[in-house]
């Protein structure tokens, strides 16, 4: 009774409601403690609160502790509480790795990927060792199901290397992927809105109730997460965000047995993937700003990201560019739910 569609919004009120708080205070603590990160996409520079991740991360774990709760206490589970528990604990601890990286901040700028910033961060190495350590949990317990459905050639049976190489090579590079694509007020939450929003209608409509649960907990965190850091921004998500959001994919993805739906709506960061590879993922995503607002892409007509094609297709200011980013991350969402109507997936 616990798991119908009616009592999965109990919880995922309380994650809407606990990210509200936690960003409100995120806001004037991080900014008091000096984890700051600098917005340069305005006329003069600005400084504002680093980390807003950890408020959605604070959301997405009470939504689960709620849950949980109200499977002991109330209602008889028909979810398995060590798995939601597990999946919790994936959160924590790669959203933690993506705290290590935002606290990094530096007096006086210094050179970070192609540009420079106060906020240097973890080593291009570390990332993807450290994030490693969000998939643990769910390898430990043999999360998801070994036969994976793979568009033309249909079911695939891993057997135990989906949990021991497939499930962690998905869990760094979601998470790591994520990161990739930001650098402009409101676009990474956006982007993650309209996926996590395509996660939780597929996951409904198929019966995944534990992935629809974190489609839910996810949606509605970021939901409450986004007018604070739509334009102008009073918080940045940063890396805490980024590899927190990539781990709750990819635990939506494993559980709901969705890797073929999900690999469609994760295209457009798997695109950003490659093109940043083209540089040896020394690449900024901001434009050069101009008198009028409007950015000017920064590599001329070479294009290492997705903000730099829209920028040679137009010069664009920023609410533009996060209007277009996620029109794409929507296109790859409905295509994602054609081919599933078709059969494809």
């Amino acid at each position: 009774m616990y798991t119908t569609f009616e009592t999965i919004i109990i919880p995922a009120v309380v994650a809407f409601s606990a990210t509200v708080i936690g960003t409100k205070f995120l806001i004037q603590y991080l900014y008091g403690a000096g984890i700051i990160a600098e917005d340069r996409n305005k006329e003069k520079a600005v400084k504002l609160a680093g980390s807003g991740g950890l408020a959605v991360t604070f959301g997405i774990i009470l939504g689960i502790l709620t849950y949980t709760f109200g499977g002991t206490f109330v209602f008889k589970p028909v979810l398995s509480i060590s798995d939601i528990l597990a999946v919790a604990l994936s959160i924590i601890l790669i959203s933690m790795v993506g705290f290590l990286d935002d606290i990094n901040v530096k007096g006086r700028r210094v050179k970070s990927t192609d540009m420079m910033d106060i906020r240097q961060g973890l080593k291009q190495w570390q990332k993807p060792l450290l994030t490693l350590i969000g998939a643990l949990p769910l390898m430990a317990i043999n999360a998801g199901v070994g036969s994976v459905r793979v568009p033309i050639l249909g079911i695939v049976d891993l057997g135990l290397i989906y949990p021991l190489v497939v499930l962690p090579v998905a869990v760094v590079f979601v998470s790591n992927a994520v990161n990739l694509l930001g650098g402009f007020d409101g676009i990474q939450p956006g982007m993650v809105l309209v996926a996590s929003l395509g996660l939780l209608i597929y996951s409904i409509t198929n019966g995944t109730y534990l992935a629809a649960l974190l489609s839910a907990f996810l949606f509605a965190s970021v939901l409450a997460f986004l007018p604070f850091n739509l334009y102008k921004a009073r918080i940045i998500p940063g890396d805490s965000f980024t590899y927190a959001v990539g781990a709750t994919l990819v635990a939506i993805m494993v559980m709901g047995n969705e890797e073929a739906f999900g690999i469609i709506v994760f295209m457009p960061w798997i695109i950003e993937f490659f093109l940043h590879l083209r540089r040896k993922f020394r690449v900024t995503d901001l434009g050069i700003r101009r008198r009028d607002g409007a950015f000017s892409a920064p590599y001329g007509k070479k294009i290492y990201s997705l903000t730099h094609l829209l920028m040679n297709m137009k010069k664009m200011k920023e609410k533009e560019m996060v209007v277009y980013i996620s029109a794409i991350e929507a296109f790859f969402v409905i295509l994602a739910f054609l081919l599933k109507f078709i059969g494809v997936l």
